[in-house]
């Protein structure tokens, strides 16, 4: 997204935060370009605000004393009423640090969550489906968010007769990856303080603890207690995906983590299960868009 000609972007009226917006159906895109270095910048909003970095870098200090790197590629979400303070300490003239905001209204949330509650209700112990503000979204997205947002952008941006219709549809996606991520991130929470919850509970607690082993869905099945066909029904109207691409995700996130505390490459791939470094390597650039290499080398200190 770094190469975006979006009108008005080309000619700022401020150095720091200066922003382009777009009005949408229930929703507003902004592209933001800070052009000098600068300290506790606030940012709050009345809706849920997603946002993306497009380039450069930002500080983000959150409530609980969190502070973290946000960086292109990684997707943070804000709850409504919820502010933040931002670092822009790389901005430059000729490197600005933008990203982008998608602005949401609660009731289009509400709405999306209202349908998922209907046709992909969860298992009791696993409350619901709802935006919840107390679960912080702050990843690093997939390739296919990462199109998605860039699909957006354009769509926000320009003038065809249809546009109020694919805005609306992209948000409606954004929106349930979104969900779709805070879930994971619950229901491994609620597994990890009682693996014994229930019988799904008890297979995503084992698929969790042995990374560095091959799924054996027989035993997953019978851990859960179900069949192998209503295992794994069950396991996608949860997580969205097969126990397979969970475990894939679950790796990608693990190896991330060691990467980032300066752990070999080698030794995160053998640690997570993969027999060959080239196919751990071919896995992490697809999820990631980088090289483990690249990305370890990106979180080491100068």
């Amino acid at each position: 997204m770094t190469g975006m000609a979006i009108r008005g972007r080309n000619a700022p009226r401020e150095l720091v935060e200066n922003r382009v917006s777009f009005a949408g159906p229930s929703s507003e895109l902004s592209i933001y370009d800070t052009y000098l270095p600068a300290e506790r910048v606030g940012l709050s909003s009345g809706e849920l605000l997603y946002c993306g970095m497009i380039s450069g870098r930002k500080i983000m200090h959150a409530a609980k004393n969190y502070r973290a790197e946000f960086l292109p590629q990684e997707s943070f979400v804000m709850a409504p009423g919820e502010q933040v303070h931002i670092d822009f300490p790389d901005a430059r003239l000729d490197t600005p640090t933008s990203c982008l905001t998608i602005e949401i209204a609660r009731e289009r949330v509400e709405s999306i969550c209202e349908k998922l509650n209907g046709t992909q209700a969860v298992e009791t112990e696993f409350e619901d489906w709802r935006f919840r503000p107390e679960t912080l979204i702050h990843t690093q997205h997939s390739q296919a968010t990462q199109s998605l947002l860039q699909r957006l952008v354009t769509t926000f941006t320009e003038n065809a007769s249809d546009r109020d219709l694919l805005v609306d549809l992209g948000v409606s996606e954004l929106v349930v990856r979104m969900l779709r991520e805070q879930m994971r991130t619950f229901l491994l929470k609620v597994c990890e303080n009682n693996p014994e919850v229930n019988g799904l509970g008890a297979a995503l607690h084992q698929v969790q603890s042995r990374l560095d082993q091959p799924l054996d869905i027989e035993q997953l099945s019978r851990t859960a207690c179900m069949s192998r066909s209503r295992f794994y029904s069950e396991f996608k109207k949860h997580l969205g995906c097969t126990p397979a691409e969970f475990q894939q995700h679950l790796r990608m996130q693990a190896a991330k983590e060691k990467l980032a505390r300066g752990e070999t490459v080698t030794r995160v791939c053998f640690d997570l299960g993969y027999r060959h470094l080239s196919h751990f390597s071919r896995r992490f650039h697809q999820q990631f868009g980088v090289s483990p290499k690249q990305f370890r080398e990106s979180r080491s200190p100068a």
